[in-house]
């Protein structure tokens, strides 16, 4: 089970604010109203919380993540108490040596029991690691949104170093296997049945050491600046959608992959059009005679015009449908519509020749609209 370590002992519902029960739709709500209170734009200072809900959401966020992470709580959890469910006990089948390194992320809750195997919690290793995700935020016009872009976006953080590739080492050098653990990072102490590991102190459980650090990270790896990463923005994004830009977050450390990029989108609006899903909408007036005789009336799209038949005895409110007008299409989904709905206009003023035509209309009307409602 491929978990990371750092489940074991972080509570990411307690990250969120929300029961282990949540819903995904609960999880998603939370973390938007925490991103937004503790985006280091909106908010300075707050960078490491603003990570840490990143992170959390980003396990609780994915069901397969989510699954995977509860399980590894939980069989932790069990572990604590007692040992009996290893086969063979703590001899291992066939009484040979456990090495609580070879448990994975079982191994630091063992560690973790003092005394009791003759040292303390073992520590983390500080080998290759993964970088961190990254969120960001994108403000698109309505146009953009439903065209796609392709666009950049600055992203402050940690980025691999340019001078040295990452590898810490000077230009023209490269690291070195460790002598002292033979490139494991780490070294056994036999402790009767078990033998326990700790980091190598030569080499910090790289593995590899640099021996001339690169005059620009310090032997790091990593450098501090601001970035442009391009962004793919898919045709028909909607507000609040966010995108995933994979390996383009924080650089892993000690040559470890890269994080994710998060893009939070947010939409413009539009002087003309709405939106419904993958379909566009307009209002679009028409006159009183031109509702009761019907017309043709010209409607503007967001790639020219159509000629939409309004039929006689048009209501107000009524929407009328032009297929393939809306959102274009993406991957397997096809294009939306355009939604047009008609409001029938009343004039304010009347000329008296107007007027008469008017009342003319209604002494020869015999139509009772109010009938259902028991009055005239």
């Amino acid at each position: 089970m491929a978990a990371q370590r750092e489940w074991l002992e972080k509570d990411y519902y307690a990250v969120l604010g929300v029961s282990s029960g949540a819903t995904d739709k609960e999880i998603t709500r939370a973390y938007r109203k925490l991103a937004k209170q503790y985006h280091p734009d909106a908010n300075p200072g707050s960078e490491d919380r603003f990570k840490e809900i990143s992170a959390a959401y980003d396990v609780l966020g994915d069901d397969a993540k989510r699954k995977e992470y509860d399980e590894i709580r939980r069989l932790g959890a069990a572990g604590v108490g007692g040992f009996g469910g290893f086969p063979g006990g703590f001899g291992g089948p066939g009484g040979q040596t456990i090495r609580i390194e070879d448990l994975g992320d079982l191994g630091d809750l063992l560690g973790g029991l003092g005394g009791v195997f003759g040292g303390g919690r073992r520590q983390r290793t500080a080998g290759p690691r993964r970088g961190a995700d990254v969120e960001t935020e994108l403000h698109l016009s309505f146009e953009d949104s439903v065209r796609g872009i392709t666009t950049t976006v600055n992203v402050a953080g940690e980025a691999r170093c340019e001078t040295c590739g990452g590898s810490g080492a000077a230009p023209g050098t490269t690291p070195v296997t460790c002598p002292r653990c033979g490139g494991k990072g780490f070294l056994d102490e036999p402790q009767g049945l078990f033998s326990l590991s700790r980091v190598c102190p030569e080499c910090a459980g790289r593995g590899t050491k640099v021996e001339k650090a690169c005059p620009t990270c310090k032997g790091s790896g990593v450098t501090t600046r601001t970035r442009p990463v391009k962004v793919r923005i898919p045709p028909g994004v909607e507000d609040g959608q966010r995108i995933r830009v994979k390996g383009r977050g924080e650089t892993g450390r000690a040559n470890g992959p890269s994080g994710d990029l998060y893009v939070t989108v947010h939409v413009g609006g539009h002087p003309l059009f709405g939106r419904r899903g993958r379909n566009l909408t307009i209002t679009v007036p028409v006159t009183y005679p031109e509702a009761v005789l019907g017309t043709t009336v010209t409607v503007p799209t967001l790639d020219g015009q159509v000629t939409l038949r309004v039929p006689q005895g048009t209501t107000p409110g009524k929407t009328f449908r032009v297929k393939g007008r809306g959102v274009p299409g993406h991957g397997r989904s096809g294009p939306g519509d355009l939604l047009v709905t008609v409001d029938v206009t009343v004039p304010a003023k009347l000329t008296d020749e107007q007027r008469a035509a008017v009342e003319q209309l209604a002494a020869l009307s015999d139509e009772k609209p109010r009938a259902h409602l028991g009055v005239s």
